[in-house]
Protein backbone atom coordinates (compact mmCIF):
# COMPACT_ATOMS: atom_id res chain seq x y z
CA UNK A 1 0.00 0.00 0.00
CA UNK A 2 1.85 3.32 -1.20
CA UNK A 3 0.72 6.34 1.16
CA UNK A 4 1.00 9.88 -0.81
CA UNK A 5 1.54 12.94 1.19
CA UNK A 6 -0.35 16.38 0.00
CA UNK A 7 -0.22 19.54 2.18
CA UNK A 8 -1.60 22.77 1.23
CA UNK A 9 1.06 25.88 1.37
CA UNK A 10 -0.28 26.56 5.25
CA UNK A 11 1.22 23.38 6.67
CA UNK A 12 4.59 22.28 6.43
CA UNK A 13 5.05 19.12 4.61
CA UNK A 14 8.55 17.97 7.23
CA UNK A 15 9.74 14.77 6.65
CA UNK A 16 9.18 13.65 9.97
CA UNK A 17 5.49 14.81 9.46
CA UNK A 18 5.37 12.56 6.61
CA UNK A 19 6.94 9.43 8.45
CA UNK A 20 4.17 10.15 11.64
CA UNK A 21 1.18 10.58 8.70
CA UNK A 22 2.28 7.26 6.57
CA UNK A 23 2.61 5.22 9.47
CA UNK A 24 -0.59 6.64 11.23
CA UNK A 25 -2.31 5.40 7.78
CA UNK A 26 -0.41 2.22 7.20
CA UNK A 27 -1.88 0.99 11.14
CA UNK A 28 -5.00 1.95 10.97
CA UNK A 29 -6.00 0.49 7.59
CA UNK A 30 -2.86 -2.97 7.80
CA UNK A 31 -5.49 -5.50 7.75
CA UNK A 32 -7.06 -3.88 4.36
CA UNK A 33 -3.60 -3.73 2.74
CA UNK A 34 -3.83 -6.39 0.12
CA UNK A 35 -6.50 -4.71 -0.73
CA UNK A 36 -5.38 -0.85 -0.89
CA UNK A 37 -3.01 0.05 -3.37
CA UNK A 38 -3.06 3.71 -2.98
CA UNK A 39 -4.27 6.26 -0.06
CA UNK A 40 -3.47 9.85 -0.52
CA UNK A 41 -3.51 11.85 2.41
CA UNK A 42 -4.50 15.85 2.02
CA UNK A 43 -3.81 18.06 5.10
CA UNK A 44 -4.72 21.18 4.97
CA UNK A 45 -5.31 24.87 7.20
CA UNK A 46 -9.12 25.92 6.28
CA UNK A 47 -8.76 29.65 7.99
CA UNK A 48 -5.36 29.94 6.27
CA UNK A 49 -3.46 30.47 9.36
CA UNK A 50 -5.00 33.89 9.41
CA UNK A 51 -7.16 33.12 12.45
CA UNK A 52 -7.95 30.02 14.32
CA UNK A 53 -11.34 28.49 15.32
CA UNK A 54 -12.29 25.50 16.54
CA UNK A 55 -11.73 22.78 13.80
CA UNK A 56 -10.13 24.55 10.95
CA UNK A 57 -7.49 21.70 10.15
CA UNK A 58 -8.81 19.22 7.77
CA UNK A 59 -7.61 15.67 6.60
CA UNK A 60 -8.62 14.08 3.29
CA UNK A 61 -7.76 10.43 2.86
CA UNK A 62 -9.09 8.65 -0.13
CA UNK A 63 -8.22 5.20 -0.82
CA UNK A 64 -8.15 2.93 -4.20
CA UNK A 65 -9.00 -0.40 -3.43
CA UNK A 66 -8.98 -2.64 -5.90
CA UNK A 67 -11.88 -3.48 -8.08
CA UNK A 68 -13.84 -0.51 -6.54
CA UNK A 69 -14.01 3.29 -6.99
CA UNK A 70 -11.96 5.53 -4.99
CA UNK A 71 -13.36 5.80 -1.66
CA UNK A 72 -12.88 9.63 0.34
CA UNK A 73 -13.78 10.36 3.67
CA UNK A 74 -13.06 14.12 5.27
CA UNK A 75 -12.03 15.05 8.93
CA UNK A 76 -12.18 18.59 10.40
CA UNK A 77 -10.34 19.02 14.15
CA UNK A 78 -8.60 21.52 15.87
CA UNK A 79 -5.08 20.08 15.69
CA UNK A 80 -3.71 17.86 12.55
CA UNK A 81 -3.62 15.17 14.43
CA UNK A 82 -6.97 14.81 15.71
CA UNK A 83 -7.75 15.40 12.34
CA UNK A 84 -6.24 12.22 10.88
CA UNK A 85 -7.38 9.94 13.32
CA UNK A 86 -10.65 11.35 12.72
CA UNK A 87 -10.58 10.99 9.32
CA UNK A 88 -8.90 7.31 9.26
CA UNK A 89 -11.75 6.11 11.54
CA UNK A 90 -14.24 7.02 9.16
CA UNK A 91 -12.15 5.21 6.50
CA UNK A 92 -11.77 2.40 7.88
CA UNK A 93 -15.72 2.24 8.87
CA UNK A 94 -15.86 3.05 4.99
CA UNK A 95 -14.14 0.42 3.48
CA UNK A 96 -15.42 -2.53 6.21
CA UNK A 97 -19.29 -1.57 4.80
CA UNK A 98 -17.82 -1.25 1.31
CA UNK A 99 -16.23 -4.97 1.57
CA UNK A 100 -19.25 -5.91 3.40
CA UNK A 101 -21.70 -5.45 0.90
CA UNK A 102 -19.40 -6.82 -2.13
CA UNK A 103 -19.21 -9.77 0.12
CA UNK A 104 -23.30 -9.67 0.40
CA UNK A 105 -24.08 -9.66 -3.20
Amino acid sequence: MQVQIHTDHHIEGTEAMGKWVSSAVTDALARFSGQISRVEVHLSDENGGKKTSPENKQCLLEARLEGHQPLAVKHHAANLNQALDGATDKLVRLIESTLGRTARV
